[in-house]
C-alpha cells in the first residue's frame, strides 16, 4: 500500500511538471492587442513575419525606444512618454503577438526582435534613451550591454525570471524546467553606460530582494537607485515623484 500511495505521488509531480513544462510561457507572456488607434506605426519584417513599434517618430536626433511590460498595451503608454520627452522621437516595442506583431513570444526571438529595432532607430537618431520595465527590463539591460545607449532606465526590473519562479514554486525544478530564463543578473556586469533603477516601494510582484541583487551586478559606480513610496509593481508610474525622477535623471546625466 505504502509503495503504490509513493507511485501515485510520483505520478502526480511528474504530471505537475509536465504540464507546467508545456505551458510555462502562458505564464510569462500575456500579449495585449493595441487600444490606442490615434498613433503612428512602424512595421519591421523579421525572418518569421512582422514586429510593430508604437511610434511619435520627429526629425530630432534624440530617440527614447521603450520595451513595456508582459501585460502591457505600450500604446497606452506613449502620451506619457511624448509629454515627458516633447522634444524626442519615440518608439515603443510591440512584442510578437502583442499589438500588430506576429508570431509567438520567446526570449530568443523577443532579444532578436529588439535588437533589430535598435538598430532601425540608431541609424535615425545617435542619441538614444532606452527604458525597460519589468520584463522589458531585462530586454534593456541586455541590448544595453552589447549596444550602450546613452541612458538606461529600469523600471520595477528583476535579477531573473528563474530566481523568481523558483522562490515561487521550490518545490518544482525550474533549473530544468524553465524555458525562458531572463537572466538580467548575467548582463548587467557588462553596462557601462549612465543607469536609473526605479522601484516601487510595495512591489509585490519583484521582491525588493531580487532588485538588490540585479543592482549590485552591475560595475562601480553602479546604477541610481529611487525608490518611490506607495507604489506598487503596476502603480508606479502613476505617481508623480516617477516622473520628476525620470525627467531630472535624463536631464543631468
Amino acid at each position: 500500500m505504502l509503495w503504490m500511495i509513493l507511485g501515485l505521488c510520483l505520478t502526480l509531480y511528474a504530471s505537475i511538471c509536465l504540464v507546467f513544462f508545456v505551458t510555462q510561457r502562458s505564464f510569462i507572456y500575456f500579449p495585449q492587442p493595441s487600444r490606442n488607434r490615434e498613433i503612428d506605426r512602424i512595421t519591421l519584417a523579421t525572418a518569421a513575419g512582422q514586429i510593430e513599434l508604437a511610434a511619435r517618430p520627429t526629425a530630432s536626433p534624440q530617440a527614447l525606444l521603450y520595451f513595456g511590460g508582459n501585460a502591457e498595451d505600450v500604446t497606452l503608454t506613449l502620451p506619457e512618454l511624448v509629454a515627458a520627452f516633447p522634444g524626442r522621437a519615440i518608439y515603443l516595442m510591440q512584442y510578437r503577438g502583442y499589438g500588430g506583431s506576429t508570431g509567438q513570444p520567446t526570449e530568443r526571438d523577443l532579444r532578436e526582435d529588439v535588437a533589430l529595432a535598435a538598430a532601425f532607430i540608431r541609424e535615425r537618431h545617435p542619441h538614444l534613451l532606452l527604458i525597460g520595465r519589468s520584463l522589458g527590463s531585462s530586454l534593456a539591460i541586455g541590448l544595453a550591454a552589447d549596444h550602450p545607449p546613452e541612458h538606461l532606465v529600469l523600471i520595477t526590473p528583476f535579477d531573473s525570471i528563474l530566481a523568481i519562479a523558483t522562490q515561487i514554486a521550490p518545490w518544482l525544478p525550474m533549473n530544468w524546467l524553465l524555458h525562458d530564463r531572463w537572466e538580467s543578473v548575467q548582463d548587467a556586469p557588462r553596462v557601462n553606460c549612465p543607469t536609473l533603477i526605479l522601484a516601487a516601494s510595495d512591489d509585490e510582484i519583484v521582491p525588493a530582494a531580487n532588485t538588490t541583487r540585479l543592482l549590485q551586478a552591475f560595475p562601480e559606480p553602479g546604477p541610481t537607485l529611487a525608490v518611490i513610496e506607495g507604489t506598487d509593481h503596476n502603480s508606479i508610474s502613476a505617481a508623480s515623484a516617477f516622473w520628476q525622477v525620470l525627467s531630472q535623471f535624463v536631464a543631468t546625466h
